[in-house]
């Protein structure tokens, strides 16, 4: 175990416990990080990022943890409060641990006693509901007189499926392991090396053999083991990813070895996470095999299943990865927690191959699909982050599944330990943010400044500061968006595929330099006060994505260095854009705002507005003035119309809809979210009854009720026929057509059934139209019958 006093060298260990120990391991990753304690950014856009997180994020996030019940659990697990009640999820406990952990982080960038003492109290409620042996499960440990029926009867009993048991264990070790670091406290650590003890004597060969159903305890263990030395912990964290599959499932990565897998599949988060834990585990055991895996699984996510936001997980079914191309935008998942794994599991590959690819999609997955989860306002956040949307997605300032809420309080205050890495004398600089860092290469200690305006300006300012003049090798990477490729793979392309220069200068003089592995190498005897320029060809490009990608075809992104731009209806005519082309030829221009969204380059290009109009398939097109922002900041003026992906061909377009009776009515229904209500009279004809590409209305999780959904009429109207497209995400959503339904019409305040001329159908897959007598109204009825097992909804319902 630890010594009790706090050795120096752990006030230096990186965020994944890479940059020191207390113990001389005999393998490790070949490159290391930069401790983000070394780091210290100060910089015009990550900077004041970092500090909403650490004055709202994390107050408000260990705020919403009380009020929503996850204290009270440990309290009543430690029978400090009575009673059984607890929260919703099993794995609740784990957002104490994240907000802990993301405390700690912040306290290590900025001391903050108040805090520090606060995140004292909780471990001590933490320790209280811990049992004799280390087992430390609040919603077992209750003693619930009706258990959660996710924890089986006894423990571990249902692991492999919805316990999570050893997924709250691995955020614990990650939490522990910070605070450690942070504080020099080993009242978390000592809690978890309790559990991790339990961990060891319960499963491995001839004891238990069960995987964890959500991975992360690997890499929980993984940290345990660099701190604690114990080899034990890391045999554990192996045991775990080699007793998984083939007879499990392929939604949690169990259907096979992870050895013999070799394509993305099943839960994103999940899978994220294994890939990272994989990874760890290869750089400290060796095994290559592990390597052999994640270097195809890598290859298959970045050359087919890859948002242009670095986003991943394609489908709400799951949460998980899609098919090859399989990559629609309204209905994208993209979790946030995804993007963060995304993010760990980028920074393992970096550190074991040492290639700028890695950190390319990084990058990418850092400045979009990443920080468009969290608020420009720090309390407002995105569970699953869309590329297109029309009102319904609003940003939350609470979700009972909470997880990506809380993965962001840990994810922002570590981000400067992804600046730069080492190998001996060989340092990279990975990303591009304003800071002061202190370095330890073989060959001495050496300051390094960087100064830019980056992500908005391509220049970059690097002054090397040895502690004496020496000789090492500085590597600064070369994104590949500055060399005409968005990312590795043909996935995406600029329209654009015009060469731009990237100049890099030392001391004033333009410096010619080779390249390796995606990074200029610069080796050379630097003395205090060596200053490198990189400049890189900072213009707004226009991203093509595969034709394979269906969902993208005839359509192009913006995008400017690292950062995805989208078109929103704020700044937009009429508030719409759905509505909006841009011609592929269109000039765009690019100007700083530093009044709207917190500063931000804000894109203009000409393209039209097109519009349908009433029985006539052409449409009617306007020249306008269109407007993108970042996508990292959209939806943060209430919800809207968004696009990523803009059409340049009409057949691509999503026009205004023309002006018809269901046009202009106002929609009313049995439900309470009336985000949903103009889904179905936006004119947009769906591919079938489950597609997703465009909103449509439901009432899951309802089954076996009555519903219904109103057109009141902007004036009196004859009307004889309704055509309706039911919504049916069958087999495996909670959607199916009704069991019946019927049309009625408002005659003197009461609501009569129209006398049908033609029977009422439900199928799926196209329109059901009935027709009836004619009659006068001002405002039609559809009463619906849901299933006895199952929600309905409906895609379009017309009225004639």
């Amino acid at each position: 175990m630890i010594n009790k006093t706090k050795p120096a060298c752990l006030l230096s260990l990186a965020l994944i416990g890479l940059a020191g120990s207390l113990f001389a391991q005999q393998k490790d990753y070949p490159i290391q990080p930069v401790a983000f304690t070394s780091v210290h950014v100060n910089d015009n856009f990550w900077q004041p990022k970092m500090e909403v997180n650490a004055t709202v994020t994390i107050p408000y996030v260990l705020a919403q943890c009380k009020a929503n019940g996850r204290m009270d659990n440990f309290l009543r697990a430690a029978k400090k409060l009575d009673g059984d009640k607890l929260s919703e999820f099993p794995f609740d406990d784990t957002d104490v641990y994240k907000a802990i952990e993301g405390a700690s982080y912040s306290m290590q960038n900025k001391k903050n006693p108040q805090l520090d003492k606060y995140i004292d109290t909780l471990i001590s409620i933490i320790g209280a509901a811990q049992e004799p042996d280390g087992y430390l499960y609040t919603f077992r440990t209750v003693h619930a007189k009706k258990p959660h029926e996710w924890i089986g009867s006894k423990r571990w009993e249902k692991e492999e499926v919805l316990s999570h048991e050893l997924y709250n264990s691995g955020h614990l070790y990650e939490a522990a392991v910070a605070h450690f670091q942070a504080t020099g406290k080993r009242t978390l650590l000592n809690i978890a090396i309790k559990n991790a003890d339990l961990l060891v004597k319960t499963f491995g060969p001839g004891k238990i053999e069960e995987y964890p159903g959500h991975q992360i305890v690997e890499i929980g263990l993984s940290k345990m083991y660099r701190v604690t030395g114990n080899k034990q912990y890391l045999d554990l964290a192996k045991f775990f990813l080699d007793v998984r599959g083939p007879k499990g499932d392929s939604y949690n990565q169990a259907d096979k070895k992870v050895v013999d897998q070799h394509e993305a599949e099943g839960h994103a988060v999940r899978a994220a996470y294994m890939y990272t834990g994989m990874a760890d585990i290869a750089a400290l055991t060796g095994d290559t095999r592990y390597l052999t895996a994640i270097d195809d699984i890598w290859s298959d996510v970045v050359n087919k299943k890859l948002y242009i936001t670095g986003g991943i997980g394609a489908t709400g079914a799951g949460e998980a990865f899609g098919d090859a191309y399989q990559l629609p935008n309204m209905s994208a998942y993209a979790e946030t927690c995804a993007a963060i794994g995304n993010v760990y599991w980028n920074n393992r590959m970096f550190l074991l191959h040492g290639d700028s690819k890695y950190i390319d999609v990084l990058e990418r997955t850092l400045y979009n699909g990443l920080l468009s989860g969290v608020s420009l306002s720090g309390d407002r956040f995105f569970y699953p982050n869309p590329l297109a949307s029309m009102f319904q997605h609003q940003r939350s300032a609470w979700i009972s599944c909470a997880c990506c809420i809380s993965n962001m309080t840990r994810f922002l205050p570590s981000l400067p330990g992804y600046v730069y890495a080492k190998n001996k004398n060989d340092l990279y600089v990975n990303l591009f943010m304003s800071n002061s860092s202190n370095i330890k290469l073989t060959s001495g200690n050496v300051n390094i400044v960087q100064q830019t305006d980056y992500p908005w300006k391509g220049k970059i300012d690097i002054t090397v500061n040895p502690d004496k003049t020496n000789l090492f090798t500085l590597r600064i990477r070369i994104p590949g968006w500055a060399k005409q490729q968005p990312v590795p793979g043909d996935l995406y392309t600029f329209m654009d595929k015009k060469p731009l220069p990237v100049i890099l200068s030392v001391n004033g003089q333009i410096n010619s330099f080779t390249t390796e592995k995606g990074y200029a190498v610069l080796k050379r005897t630097w003395k205090k006060g060596d200053k490198v320029t990189l400049t890189l060809p900072m213009e707004t490009e226009k991203v093509l994505a595969n034709q394979q990608v269906k969902d993208d075809r005839g359509r192009f992104a913006f995008e400017r260095g690292p950062v995805v731009y989208c078109l929103e209806g704020p700044d937009n005519k009429d508030s719409l854009v759905q509505n909006i082309l841009i011609d592929k030829n269109a000039i765009a221009n690019a100007n700083y705002h530093a009044d709207l969204l917190n500063g931000v380059d804000v894109i203009n290009a000409e393209g039209k507005s097109a519009k349908r109009q009433l029985n006539s398939n052409s449409l009617i097109e306007t020249d306008q003035q269109v407007k993108a922002i970042p996508y990292y900041a959209w939806a943060n003026r209430g919800p809207s119309e968004m696009t990523v992906w803009i059409p340049y061909e009409a057949s691509a377009a999503r026009p205004k809809p023309a002006p018809t009776i269901a046009s202009k009515s106002k929609v009313t229904a049995s439900l309470k979210n009336q985000r949903m209500f103009n889904a179905i009279k936006d004119q947009y004809e769906p591919a079938d009854s489950k597609d997703t590409n465009y909103p449509y209305l439901h009432w899951w999780p309802a089954k076996n009720t009555n519903e219904f959904v109103q057109y009141d009429f902007d004036a009196e109207y004859t009307v004889s026929e309704s055509k309706v497209y039911w919504y049916d995400d069958g087999p495996w959503g909670g959607c199916r057509i009704p069991a019946s339904y019927k049309i009625l019409y408002k005659k003197d305040g009461q609501w009569i059934p129209v006398k049908n001329t033609t029977p009422y159908t439900v199928s799926k897959d196209g329109f059901n139209v009935v027709t009836f007598e004619p009659v006068s109204t001002t405002a039609l009825r559809m009463e619906i019958q849901l299933p006895v097992d199952n929600a309905s909804g409906i895609h379009e319902w017309a009225v004639k």
